[in-house]
C-alpha cells in the first residue's frame, strides 16, 4: 500500500461511476459531482456500479496518480445516500481507507477514546 501524506484529506465519491473514465473523465467527476479541485493533492476514490473494483486519483505536484484495485471475490464496503452520506462525498481516514484496500469494511472502524493520562512524579 501506498504511504499517503500526513494531512492528505481523502474524499470517497458516493456514487458509482463508468470505469470506462480515465484521468481526464474523473477530473470532470471531482469538478462537476464532488465540486472539488482535482490539483488539490487531495486523493478521490470512486467504485464502478458492481462494486468490485476501486479508482483512486490524485495530482502529486507532477501529474496525476491513478491507483485501480479488482476484487477477485465479493464487494468494496461502500457507503449510501440513506447512511448519511453528503451528496457526493464521504470523507476517509488513512485508516479507513486502508481498510477499504484491504477489502474490510472501513464504516465499522471506530477511534479508541482518547486517554487523559498524567504522569505522576
Amino acid at each position: 500500500m501506498i504511504g499517503w501524506p500526513t494531512g492528505m484529506a481523502i474524499h470517497l465519491a458516493v456514487a458509482p461511476v463508468d470505469f470506462r473514465k480515465a484521468f481526464d473523465g474523473l477530473c470532470i467527476e471531482i469538478v462537476e459531482v464532488l465540486e472539488r479541485d482535482p490539483l488539490s493533492g487531495e486523493l478521490f476514490v470512486f467504485r464502478n456500479r458492481a462494486g468490485d473494483k476501486l479508482k483512486a486519483l490524485y495530482w502529486d505536484g507532477q501529474g496525476f496518480v491513478m491507483i485501480y484495485k479488482r476484487l477477485e471475490k465479493g464487494r468494496f464496503k461502500w457507503p449510501h445516500h440513506a447512511d448519511g452520506a453528503a451528496e457526493g462525498e464521504v470523507r476517509l481516514s488513512r485508516s479507513q481507507l486502508q481498510a477499504l484496500f484491504e477489502g474490510i469494511d472501513w464504516r465499522r472502524l471506530e477511534m479508541p477514546p482518547r486517554c487523559l493520562a498524567t504522569a505522576t512524579g
